[in-house]
């Protein structure tokens, strides 16, 4: 209680350093970077990875992207890609012009290198730059070369993609942000017994959320995904608490008309609650820290984090705002609109046996649903925009002009023999899907001497070290033919330079698709195995941690199985995420219900009425926190049109009201079914015999975890 009553003592300090906080939390997040290339989270022990950065060190060459011009004049295509070399960062730019205004008479220059770069009314560019895929300074230069190329040209390539999607999450994302506090503020509003109190829950949440997200500035960078859910997931999960310690609140003070000694009772309470099932929370979180795939790591530190200050901040920062503001806090409070749950909660007791049935029979295909929707998943990253987006546009172009959906990269040895990378090269072009081969081999042909190319064209495609050559692929990026062409280009490769390496959008697609297979594994493995650990502890139980884990997998297997039922591709981060999130954060209602079983057991209560008042007092919580995570992701994902951001709303929305449904409804009839075992199996209920007479335990509204 000492912590307690010092929270009540200095609430006017604790608000005042708080508020003063919020100038350095807005300055973090605003100095924070975002990161919105997702390839640049794979293991930097992989080859794509050490390829992609020899190709920025070694050669000076990091983004790349092709332009298609159309219907322009050869000599006003010479013209902007002088006007494009003259962007800061861009480093050589390709062209039928650049390659055939040399000292080799065009005739001896072969035909695919013509074809290569002209198909009817069209051309193509190739350009490179000096700075990385996703840098700040690419994305700069690729919105220059837009503005110079104008309607006629077209730019695709990774850089064009993360700057349409760093451009529309700067657009959207206000927009969500108060969707979802709008939506979450009308939940409360609806479910909770005061019209004003959820604007002081906002208030508490909204400055923990400033925090967390100014603290990210010391991880150096976040991924635009955790940028875009961190704030609304931390909202929808911590809202909880906030709940938790109003309801505690107002039951102190039916007790006692002292305001300050009911607050500190309350923040007490509220924080041994709250800490065990924070816990659960930040351990599903924890786990995505687990994966290889480094994305994990960025969205579960900053989610842990995020929970935690949230629960620092219900028990600081928002009793100090409720004794401020008691008096009109009091005079706007209201009956909740939920319905007293006697006769439900009685109703669901009574017909426990096919509730049963109902487990039983949904376990089978929802997991098979679920299965599948994990091999469903889409890793073109490209698919996550919309189509009338200027990237997309662009590599429509490409693929209907050129016949080219993706190109890879070879990195060769300088020293390797030519007359074994022509060799390699004409392999390699007899491998399906693959459109052409362009190297320095190509241009030169064997009718042309090396010493005959100019310097500056050799130095674009070779160095003291490598080779630069490029191969076009008709696939597109993450299919399965695209990645058994890269199988079989790898083995070539590897024939003629044990250490050349394969590089681009494609093969680094590959990786993260073998990397995050496992990882998906891997995470819900560990999340379920902590959180069983944590039930275990908390419940002190062996049986109870199979069956609330049975219960709020079920929902997420329902959940996850949807998509494939629906005919629907998932991103792959998606269902790697939410099966985590999901359990971590509904496994609160699982536990809250069992704890009052529990109780009430031990009170004396029989099987039967101990369920019935667990079911009571819980119905209420349960469903201001799960419609509460509902509605602020709800808008989200209706509002978005970043496919990443709306699909992981939509499932974390569904899953709210799908683990809802499960506790309500199954949980009863597990703890009825399983009683026997539970007994035998918990710690202190080993006493209890079902025969005796036990009445249902008035109990307090649990109107809380």
């Amino acid at each position: 209680m000492k912590f307690s009553n010092a929270v009540v003592k200095y609430r006017v300090p604790i608000l005042i350093v708080t508020l003063a906080l919020m100038v350095p939390a807005v300055l973090g997040m605003i100095s924070t970077r975002i990161n919105y290339d997702m390839l640049t989270y794979l293991p930097e022990d992989m080859e794509t990875v050490q390829g992609q950065n020899e190709l920025l060190d070694g050669f000076g060459k990091g983004a790349f992207s092709f332009i298609v011009v159309e219907d322009m004049p050869a000599k006003d295509i010479a013209e902007l890609a002088d006007k494009i070399k003259n962007v800061e960062h861009v480093d050589t730019v390709l062209c039928w012009e650049s390659i055939a205004d040399i000292t080799v008479p065009k005739e001896l220059l072969p035909d695919k290198v013509y074809s290569a770069f002209n198909n009817g009314n069209a051309e193509m560019l190739a350009v490179f730059f000096d700075s990385s895929t996703s840098a700040d300074v690419t994305m700069d230069a690729i919105r220059e070369i837009r503005g110079i190329a104008g309607q006629q040209a077209f730019v695709a390539g990774m850089s064009a993609l993360v700057t349409d999607l760093k451009d529309l999450c700067e657009r959207e994302e206000p927009i969500y942000v108060g969707i979802a506090v709008l939506l979450a503020c009308a939940a409360m509003m609806l479910f909770l017994d005061s019209w004003t109190v959820p604007f002081v829950f906002l208030a508490s949440i909204g400055m923990m959320i400033l925090l967390n997200l100014g603290s990210n500035f010391f991880m150096g960078e976040i991924s635009y995904i955790t940028k875009a859910l961190s704030a609304v997931l931390q909202l929808a999960v911590t809202m909880d608490y906030s709940i938790f310690l109003w309801h505690s609140y107002n039951e102190k003070l039916a007790k006692t008309d002292d305001h300050k000694e009911a607050m500190a009772e309350a923040i007490h309470e509220t924080l041994t609650s709250v800490l065990g099932s924070s816990v659960t929370t930040i351990a599903g979180f924890i786990a995505l820290c687990f994966m290889s795939f480094t994305l994990g790591a960025d969205l579960g530190l900053v989610m842990a984090k995020g929970v935690l200050l949230g629960v620092i901040g219900c028990v600081t920062v928002l009793p100090s705002l409720i004794l401020l503001l008691d008096k009109p806090l009091q005079a706007t409070r209201h009956r909740s609109l939920i319905p007293d749950m006697s006769r439900l909660s009685k109703g669901i007791a009574k017909i426990f046996p096919v509730f049963i049935a109902v487990f039983a029979l949904l376990i089978f295909p929802a997991y098979y649903g679920y299965s599948k929707t994990n091999d469903e998943v889409y890793y073109d990253l490209g698919k996550c925009l919309p189509e009338d987006i200027d990237y997309v546009i662009a590599n429509t172009k490409l693929s209907e002009k050129f016949d080219i959906s993706t190109t890879h990269m070879l990195l060769v040895d300088a020293d390797t023999d030519v007359t074994d990378v022509r060799m390699m090269m004409k392999e390699m072009e007899q491998v399906d899907g693959v459109k052409y081969v362009l190297g320095l081999e190509s241009v030169i042909g064997p009718m042309v001497p090396e010493e005959m190319v100019p310097a500056r064209l050799t130095e674009t495609l070779k160095n003291n070290k490598w080779e630069l050559i490029l191969i076009n692929s008709e696939y597109k990026v993450a299919s399965d033919a695209v990645n058994h062409q890269l199988d079989k280009l790898q083995t070539i490769l590897k024939k003629y330079d044990e250490g050349g390496m394969l590089i681009g959008e494609a093969p680094c697609t590959k990786d993260m698709i073998e990397t995050t297979g496992h990882d998906f594994k891997v995470v819900s493995a560990v999340s379920v195995l902590a959180i069983f650990v944590i039930i275990e502890v908390v419940e002190k139980s062996l049986s109870l941690p199979f069956i609330l884990i049975a219960v709020i997998e079920l929902a997420t297997f329902i959940n996850l199985g949807l998509p494939h039922f629906a005919g629907q591709s998932l991103p792959f981060i998606a269902p790697i995420c939410i099966s985590t999130i999901q359990l971590g954060a509904t496994v609160d209602y699982a536990i809250l219900m069992t704890t009052r079983y529990k109780s009430e057991r031990i009170g004396g209560a029989n099987k039967h009425d101990a369920v019935v008042t667990a079911l009571r007092t819980s119905i209420p919580s349960i469903i201001v926190s799960g419609m509460g995570l509902f509605a602020a992701t709800f808008g989200v994902a209706v509002y978005s049109d970043i496919d990443i951001i709306s699909s992981m709303c939509m499932l974390m929305a569904r899953g709210a009201v799908i683990s809802m449904v499960c506790v309500i409804f199954i949980l009863p009839a597990l703890l009825m079914l399983c009683d026997g075992v539970i007994r035998h199996t918990t710690a202190g209920m080993g006493h209890i015999n079902d025969a005796r007479p036990g009445a249902a335990g008035s109990g307090s509204l649990a109107g809380s975890h």
